[in-house]
């Protein structure tokens, strides 16, 4: 067991103000930082950008194919029970296209839920229906992504690390 010695309360009040201080330096600092390391990035061509940003990005992968699937609830397709995860969940989910021009990657596949409740089946009939007493809720994945930023020459630039939540997919879930 330790003891300590009880510090009076103008002390306390001195050890505040340097903590504040102490924040507030900490937060130039990474103010100044942020700035600095960004400025430090190397300049590139435009036509040096597309090889620089897939050297980079080599390790992520950019996600799955879009096909062709409904565009609103297939709780009537349901019962057919497709063979991928985004078919057969009860809160299904289809791949769209998202494009940035100024991004790399600049197209990435991006998950859409397709029912604002999720499918349960009836006990009665085995019927399938879209339970509106749920909610279907995108799940988001923090991607790492390359931002193109015009270099202080106003000719070349530079590629800006920087992450975005993407939905990768969907989930049941009762309503906040």
């Amino acid at each position: 067991m330790q003891c300590y010695e009880v510090k009076s309360v103008t002390e306390w009040d001195s050890v505040d103000t340097y903590i504040f201080i102490w924040e507030e330096e900490i937060l130039v600092l990474g103010v100044l930082f942020v700035t600095v390391r960004t400025s430090s990035l190397p300049c590139y061509d435009e036509s040096q950008l597309e090889e620089k940003a897939q050297k980079k990005l080599k390790h992520q992968p950019l996600g799955p194919e879009p096909k062709a699937t409904p565009s609103k609830c297939p709780v009537g397709l349901y019962a057919g029970l497709g063979k991928s995860l985004n078919d057969r969940s009860i809160s299904p989910w289809r791949f769209v296209y998202e494009t940035k021009k100024d991004r790399f990657p600049s197209t990435i596949a991006v998950a859409q839920c397709l029912c604002e409740g999720c499918i349960t089946i009836k006990h009665e009939d085995n019927t399938p229906t879209e339970d509106f007493t749920y909610n279907s809720v995108a799940i988001t994945q923090s991607k790492l992504f390359l931002n193109k930023e015009l270099c202080e020459d106003g000719r070349r630039y530079r590629l800006v690390p920087h992450y975005e939540p993407v939905a990768v997919g969907c989930t049941c879930a009762k309503p906040s």
